[in-house]
């Protein structure tokens, strides 16, 4: 068995996770993860053990999808009292500098009124020191700036807190990953190793290529116990489409949700993936659709939707770059995706607006990404301009149009668009939904649903193909596929606010001589 070659089969799940909890960009990067820890994990975690039965009872009432309830039966409440000792104890560094995060912006509220800052740098508390600066901005107005790189070496982060569990794809909506951890099973490996850890490469690389279980079982550092249970994931049949690669001309392949995939013969090009893992469903296409080397991977914004590492790690041996937006260096709510992703071991490229990364037969250049983050001063989002085969496309993820100059900018830079991509989520979660943890101050009720997640309106997304001129224009879908649910957790009717706006700006499109397209499942578009 061990000379055999065997590739992971098509319908293996990865899950990437940090203490249990799925793992995303602010769980992960160390300021943003220490808080979601201290103030959201941890007192979710008491929360689900003061009443169990609350918790399974809720996170499964449909009128409640995407609330932060713990999905654990009851008979396993042992296991999560477990994981929080072990919170508890071995990140202890974390949670003590996610109080004296709190303690330190207090200070500052109190005492930072536009006088110099110098006094109070001996007022910090000692798990500060030499990871932050306190600045004004130009109102006078103070804040922590956080000294990301040297965060990143600190006792705050640590690796220790990384694993990953692989299992086969259930066929059923997995818990909402914001909210459930993962416990072990007797029908998941767990791999306790590191994002970055090259054993993932080796692992991943066998979509591709086959290699033996000796390898692989060496690659991973497995036990017997763990080779036996890898040998299930693994099969001797390859699984990857024979039209994965183009001969000629140009193509496009809608993935699902904001994922898009541009080809030509000598490149291909991906744009926020999150692709799913079951190749039973011929309503999507899959992982094994993808061709066997990517160029250029790029990421519009760190939301959890968007930057999604259960589809990257298994991409990182076939891609050239990741392409990312740069952030503005230490803000509370705006981590460096740089930072994140070369730490789980990705070459990264980082862009401001309107840079260039050219690729075989095209360029990219990074376009401006307005609003869609509460109004929280977020600059690590961008969109993005892709000329290839004669062809010019916006790629808009979830950028509003509340302001339709900065398109005009844009086409006045780049030229006409021949198609773009919009995102229509115009009535998203409040602020609270996703920055909770990362707030010391209360935010009001009445200001918190004011300030959501949103994409454009009708109005908007029409103003944004008007500003482009562009004679083709397609909405991506809402979270409305099913496989994506677990990350998503949106829910929508006939009469759903989002899909009126939808139909709204398609009947626009059709009086204005534009083909339009409210993209599902799949979609293919050659030239």
């Amino acid at each position: 068995m061990n000379t055999e070659g065997l590739f992971l089969r098509p319908n293996v799940i990865i899950e990437p996770l940090v203490d249990g909890f799925s793992a995303w960009f602010h769980s992960v990067a160390p300021v943003q993860a220490a808080m979601n820890l201290a103030f959201l994990q941890v007192p979710l975690l008491e929360s689900y053990l003061e009443s169990p039965s609350t918790h399974t009872e809720a996170s499964r009432n449909p009128a409640l999808r995407g609330g932060y309830f713990i999905n654990i039966d009851e008979e396993r409440a042992e296991d999560v009292r477990a994981l929080l000792d072990a919170i508890r104890r071995d990140r202890a560094p974390m949670l003590r500098f996610a109080e004296a995060v709190v303690e330190a912006e207090d200070l500052l509220r109190e005492h930072a009124t536009g006088y110099d800052l110098t006094p109070l740098y001996a007022r910090l508390p000692a798990e500060l020191a030499g990871l932050v600066e306190l600045v004004y901005d130009t109102n006078s107005q103070a804040s922590l700036r956080f000294l990301e790189p040297v965060v990143y070496r600190s006792a705050v982060h640590t690796e220790a807190r990384q694993s990953v569990q692989l299992s086969i794809e259930p066929g059923v909506e997995r818990p909402f990953v914001l909210s459930t951890p993962r416990l072990s099973s007797p029908d998941v490996l767990d791999l306790g190793i590191p994002f970055r850890h090259p054993g993932l490469d080796a692992l991943f690389g066998t979509r591709l290529r086959p290699a033996t279980l000796g390898s692989l079982r060496d690659a991973l550092e497995l036990d017997d116990a763990g080779a036996a249970q890898l040998s299930g994931l693994l099969t001797s049949d390859p699984s990857q489409a024979p039209d994965r690669h183009i001969d000629g001309g140009g193509r496009i392949r809608y993935l699902g949700h904001a994922c898009l995939l541009f080809q030509t013969p000598e490149a291909a090009i991906l744009t926020d993936p999150f692709i799913s893992a079951d190749t039973t469903a011929t309503d999507r296409y899959t992982l094994a659709d993808l061709p066997d080397h990517i160029d250029l991977v790029l990421l519009t914004h760190g939301h959890q939707d968007h930057v999604v590492l259960e589809t990257l790690l298994q991409l990182r041996g076939r891609v050239g770059a990741v392409v990312v937006p740069r952030s503005s260096g230490g803000g509370m709510a705006d981590p460096s995706l740089r930072l994140y992703l070369e730490g789980a071991g990705f070459p990264v490229v980082e862009v401001d607006s309107f840079e260039e990364v050219p690729f075989p037969g095209g360029r990219v250049t990074a376009t401006p990404f307005l609003g869609e983050h509460a109004d929280l001063d977020i600059r690590a989002k961008s969109t993005y301009w892709i000329e290839l085969a004669g062809r010019r496309i916006f790629v808009g993820a979830d950028s509003s149009g509340i302001d339709p100059m900065l398109y005009r900018h844009v086409r006045g830079q780049l030229g006409k668009a021949d198609v773009a991509f919009v995102g229509m989520e115009c009535d998203g979660a409040p602020l609270t939904w996703l920055y909770q943890a990362l707030l010391t101050k209360p935010v009001p009720r009445a200001m918190n649903i004011t300030r959501k997640l949103s994409g454009s309106d009708a109005e908007q997304a029409a103003a944004i193909v008007t500003e482009l001129g562009a004679d083709e224009a397609y909405v991506y879908a809402m979270g409305e596929e099913p496989w994506l649910g677990h990350v998503m957790a949106t829910s929508y009717n006939e009469d759903s606010y989002q899909l009126k706006q939808i139909e709204k700006f398609e009947s626009w499109c059709a009086e204005n001589s534009v083909r339009s397209g409210h993209l599902y499942g799949r979609r293919e578009w050659r030239w």
